[in-house]
């Protein structure tokens, strides 16, 4: 089995991938971190190099060569499902999870990230609100062909182990 952690930049999909996968004994794979590993490169450096077009190119290819994993949690980028038909891709191949979050909580955590995001780099708070909230706007509708949706706020142990079960009954 394959879960994919769709959402929002800032979402959680990292962090709660990492204990997601402790508690299904899978492997996790964080895709930008994949990619920077795969591409000896990081994804600041791609988008500088290539644009976002060119990233956007080897995220779909990286995607496809996890198909043939099996026993993984991976944490996808924010823009991932929206590019190219991989959201139908991960739909077919595996399980989607959407951690849904409001502006403002993804906002005061983007603000508050040791993250490297280039999408939002140098952006003043009322910048960031507009970024992210017309962002969303434009992913909704990938991110709301996910199999399965989870409000990602005040994800604790609980609710990791209830993700958890719902996945084994899959």
């Amino acid at each position: 089995m394959i879960v994919f952690l769709i959402g929002y930049m800032g979402s959680g999909k990292s962090t709660i991938g990492k204990k997601l996968s402790k508690a299904l004994k899978f492997d996790f794979i964080d895709l930008d971190d994949f990619i920077e590993k795969s591409e000896n490169r990081t994804i600041s450096k791609i988008f500088e190099q290539e644009g976002e077009a060119g990233f956007r190119g080897l995220e779909q290819k990286h995607l496809i060569f996890l198909k043939d994993y099996n026993n993984i949690i991976v944490s996808t980028g924010g823009g991932t499902p929206c590019f190219y038909d991989n959201m139908d891709f991960m739909n077919k191949f595996g399980h989607t999870v959407y951690l849904e979050m409001d502006v403002r909580s993804l906002c005061f955590r983007l603000k508050h990230s040791k993250k490297d995001r280039p999408l939002i780099y140098g952006k003043s708070d009322y910048e960031l609100f507009k970024f992210v909230t017309q962002h969303i706007m434009e992913r909704i509708e990938f991110y709301q062909q996910s199999k399965l949706t989870v409000n990602a706020m005040g994800f604790d142990d609980l609710k990791i182990e209830l993700l958890a079960d719902q996945l084994r009954l899959i």
